[in-house]
Order: C-alpha cells, then structure tokens, then sequence
C-alpha cells in the first residue's frame, strides 16, 4: 500500500474564489475521492505535507479533512493516518440515479440530492471541544457502567434539561438510553406486555413500528395544525394505556399544542391513568420564538404521568447513538431492573465523551449556531417554495424539515421530483391509516450542503409547476 507521503493529487486552491479555502479543498478532495484517484481504503496525504505543497496552512487541510470525516468520506485511523472510507461505496453509491434531460437546476449526474427528513448539518460538529472530548473520555480506564447510565452523564442532561428545556429534575429520574426507539422500547418493557399505545396520525413512523415487536397494540390519534386534538379523547376501556405525542413540534406537520391542550391532556391521562410519552426530538431548533418549556415542567416529578424521550441526533447528529428518558419518581425503579436486564446499550467511551461536551458548554453553543444556520435555511426553503401556484409550505416554526403540499398527486409530485435528481419522503407514510386529505412530501434542510439545497428545492420548484405552465390559484403559504 502506498504511503501517505507518495499519494498525488490534482487538488488546487483558487484564492480569489468566495469560497473559504477549507470549503475549497473539501471540494477538491471529496471530487478527486468520488473520481477514485483515491481508492476506498487508502490513504490521503498527511496534513502538515498537503499544506506545505498547497500553500496553504496546516489548519485550513486539518478543516478540509475533519467535514470529509464528518461526511464519511474518510476515517481516520490510529497508526495508519487518515484514509478513504473503505466503506465508501455503502455510503455514497458512485451510480444511484440521472436526472431527468433538459431538467432545469438538476443535480449533478449519476448523483441524487437526499433532501429526506431526518438528518442534521453534521459537518460542523468536530471541533477543538468535540476532539478534546473524546480524548479524554477515552482515557478512563474500561469499567461495568450503572443500568441507568453513567453518572456523570446523567448530571449533565439533567442540568441541560434545566437550561434548555425548563424542567427541574434530579439525576437519578434520567436513563441513559441509545435514542427514542430505545428509550420507548425501555418504557413498555418496564410496563409490561399487552399496552394499548395511542400514537399521533399522522406521527413518526418509526416510534409507531416499535410497539407491535413489544406486543402492544397502536391506536392512531387524530392531529389537526395545533397537534394532537384532546377534546374527544378515548376513556375507560376504550383509554389507550400510553400516548406518544410530540407536543412542541407535531411531527410531521409542524404544529406547537397550546397550552390549553396541554393541560386538558394532562388531565385526561391523570384521570384515565395513561403515561404519556413526550417525544422531544428537535425541540431546541425553535425559529420563531424561543424554545416552548417541555410538558414535563407541567408534571409532578413524583406522581406524575409524562415520560419525556430526548435525543441528540438533531443537535449533534443520529451516528452518537446516545439519548435520554426522564421519567417521574414511581417509574424510575421498574425501568432500572429493566435496564439492568436488558443491558446497557450505549459505550462506557460515548457516555463520558459526551457527559465532558455537555460540562463544556459547547453543547449550548453549537445549538445557538445550528439555530442561525438552520433559520437561513428555512428562509431558503419559503423563498424558493413559498409563493409557487396551487401549493402551499406547512407551518415551520422549527426543526429541520418542512412539509410542501401541491395540487399535483403525491406519487406523481415524488415521481417528477426524483426525475430532477431529488430524493424527498411522501406525506402519506406517516398517517397509521389511509386519510382522504393526505397528499404532499416531506422534505429536509439540515443534511446537505446550502448549494445543493438550493438546487434540490429549484428542482421541487420545478417539479411542482403544472405541465402547461397555467395557474389556477394560489393557496397562501404559511410561514
């Protein structure tokens, strides 16, 4: 195999291009990977020996290689250098699709744009804390950890709920879990087989497949643009025995349940005696206003009946597998022993990388920023789509996805879309059950580069136009 030192590449930085010259040599780099003048597995010119040839400083080929890292293009290891990810081809297929001819503002060919839901701007994440983190958590000699999670760890997202989220809590009422799945999956463990779980429709697909592999039954809940609709809930034998709700941000289509609905749900599971499952997935990504308190800070921390599910896969990305459950007093005990029979998902590593990240504060930083950058974003996203005839963009008041509805038929607007070298999620996947007024697409913001956003949603743009060019009205857009 060759040496780092032998690799030779056509990279060249342009310095009177716009772009920052470690955005430039990313480029450079990510083109000559995807061209295979580097094959999968082996290595890239060691930094400080590209910088001198470029002409550049060390820093700015250390900040190209930490995005390509990030992006999966590398991967970095210990006693080998940096190398291309031998599993590139998994990750970034060289042939997944072709646009459509003569298609205006396509993606570029044999490559789609991936605007589905889901996936956040990683690239920003490594930085000097971040690696400094996990040094250090790598440094703790290997040790059995706690059921409920380390303790540490727990301290910090207890105090990071405090501060981010209005909710007072001690540590010992947090589990450390391997995400919301996970954390839903340890609930109706610790419940018991046999639950009836009420889930919001449309709602997020995956939360709604974990119940039935459990043995529990769904029931779909109907939404409407405020959330979910608690003035006829279920009662008696008909009361589901856990809800899952996504009160800040209604997933998928946007809503914030007000305050009113909030207590009237509150009330309603007290007096039916039904758990409620608060999924916090983006909640920190507010826009508009601040981020809305947690329904957990309207619940007894003793007696009370919300469980909250919390993540870090929108703020720092899904790849850390690390995520939380905040449960009141009378809970904690059962889902400890179920923990401890089930195990530990998440590494002693991960646990204390991010327990060093969350005490440094860089949490709290890297939010406010991906909340700057994810607002110009969600400007793009109404300046492009917001005022196209017969279509309209769903209520964004945060998170990273924004659901479009067209008068063209969803499978026929998904269709035209793909043909532009666009890959988006149909609306309809996320209802439980057929609905006579589900039509549209899902798509997300967060997890491409800004240029190839706004070049995927040209292309949604373009898709969504009717054939002969004619308007036949417009629904208002709202913001």
């Amino acid at each position: 195999m060759r040496t780092a030192g032998d690799v030779t590449l056509p990279l060249a930085i342009d310095r009177a291009d716009p772009r920052p010259l470690p955005r430039q040599l990313a480029d450079e780099l990510r083109t000559a990977i995807g061209n295979g003048l580097v094959a999968a597995g082996e290595p890239v010119p060691a930094s400080r020996t590209l910088a001198q040839r470029l002409g550049v400083s060390r820093g700015t080929v250390v900040s190209a290689y930490d995005q390509l890292l990030a992006e999966g293009y590398l991967l970095g290891r210990v006693g080998h250098g940096t190398v291309v990810n031998p599993a590139l081809r998994e990750l970034h297929p060289p042939n997944v699709g072709r646009p459509a001819a003569g298609r205006r503002d396509s993606a570029p060919p044999n490559k789609l744009i991936d605007l589905r839901p889901g996936q956040p701007w990683t690239a920003d994440v490594v930085n000097t804390a971040w690696r400094a983190a996990w040094r250090r958590a790598a440094a703790h000699p290997l040790a059995p950890l706690p059921a409920a999670g380390l303790p540490e760890l727990r301290t910090e997202i207890a105090d990071h709920l405090r501060r981010m989220r209005g909710v007072r809590r001690a540590a010992e009422h947090v589990l450390v879990t391997a995400g919301a799945r996970d954390g839903l999956g340890l609930l109706l463990g610790a419940l018991g087989t046999g639950r009836r779980v009420g889930v919001e429709d449309p709602g997020y697909p995956s939360l709604r497949r974990v119940p039935p592999r459990l043995g529990s039954s769904v029931i779909p809940l109907p939404t409407d643009d405020a959330g979910l609709v608690c003035d006829d809930l279920p009662t008696g034998p008909d009361a589901p025995h856990v809800v899952v709700v996504t009160p800040s941000h209604q997933y998928p289509l946007g809503g914030s349940l007000p305050v009113a609905r909030r207590q009237a749900l509150l009330d309603w599971a007290r007096s039916e005696h039904v758990v409620i499952v608060e999924d916090d997935y983006d909640s920190e990504l507010r826009y508009t206003s601040a981020p809305l308190p947690a329904l957990a800070a309207l619940d007894d921390p003793d007696d009370g009946c919300v469980v909250t599910l919390g993540t870090f896969a929108k703020t720092l990305g899904p790849g850390l597998g690390v995520g939380f459950l905040l449960a009141p007093d009378w809970l904690v005990d059962d889902l400890r022993r179920t923990r401890s029979d089930l195990g530990q998902p998440v590494s002693q590593v991960a646990q204390w990388a991010l327990a060093d990240y969350l005490a440094s504060g860089e949490l709290r930083r890297h939010t406010q920023r991906m909340r700057r950058e994810y607002r110009r974003r969600r400007a793009l996203v109404l300046e492009v789509l917001g005022d196209l005839p017969n279509a309209r963009v769903k209520a964004m008041d945060g998170g990273l996805h924004a659901v479009f509805e067209s008068a063209i038929p969803e499978s026929e607007l998904i269709a035209r879309i793909r043909g532009g070298g666009v890959v988006v999620a149909g609306l309809a996947d996320y209802w439980s059950r057929p609905s006579p007024g589900a039509g549209g697409i899902v798509l997300g913001y967060g997890g491409v580069p800004v240029d190839e956003l706004r070049t995927g949603l040209a292309a949604i743009a373009e898709a969504a136009r009717d054939r002969d060019g004619a308007s036949t009205g417009t629904r208002p857009c709202t913001p």
